[in-house]
């Protein structure tokens, strides 16, 4: 492995541990931030994926979208549905995978949720170069395209 090869493996493994830690932070934060709306972070996250669906979807889209297991969103799907935040429909393509949209409550609560968000990301954002944001979000995507791709540790050469 070449020096420059060893030193990007080196910062990303340092990436890596920011990422993890941030995301914790990031769940916790956010379920404080939307408590007072009756969700989750997790809740929040997958009415997300429905509310930016442009046509509604069936539970496995859903989940592939967001790089998680069908299970576990279907599970919250059925949490949101018994509270009336989602509503399952037919889909004409197949018989047993409803598709998911959003109710006139999932809506509302969805606007909420994004008065709440605004002005805590712009605290967030606060001083950071958005050229800076912008670039840590094109490696994110590198990143999340090569783990999409079949990139798994299964697969590394082992030294």
């Amino acid at each position: 492995m070449k020096s420059d090869d060893q030193a990007a493996s080196m910062a990303l493994s340092a990436l890596f541990l920011d990422i993890f830690r941030a995301n914790g932070r990031l769940i916790a934060a956010g379920d404080q931030l939307i408590a007072p709306l009756g969700l989750t972070s997790a809740r929040w996250q997958v009415l997300g994926a429905v509310a930016m669906a442009t046509t509604p979807q069936p539970v496995a889209h859903l989940a592939r979208d967001m790089g998680l297991a069908r299970q576990g969103v279907q599970r919250i799907v059925n949490e949101l549905a018994d509270e009336d935040f989602v509503a399952f429909e037919d889909n004409p393509h197949h018989r047993r995978a409803k598709l998911v949209r959003l109710t006139p409550r999932g809506q509302q609560v969805m606007s909420a949720a994004h008065k709440l968000q605004r002005p805590w990301v712009d605290i967030l954002a606060a001083g950071l170069d958005a050229s800076k944001i912008a670039i840590a979000a094109e490696v994110l995507e590198t990143l999340r395209n090569r783990l999409e791709d079949g990139t798994n540790p299964e697969g590394a050469d082992q030294d």
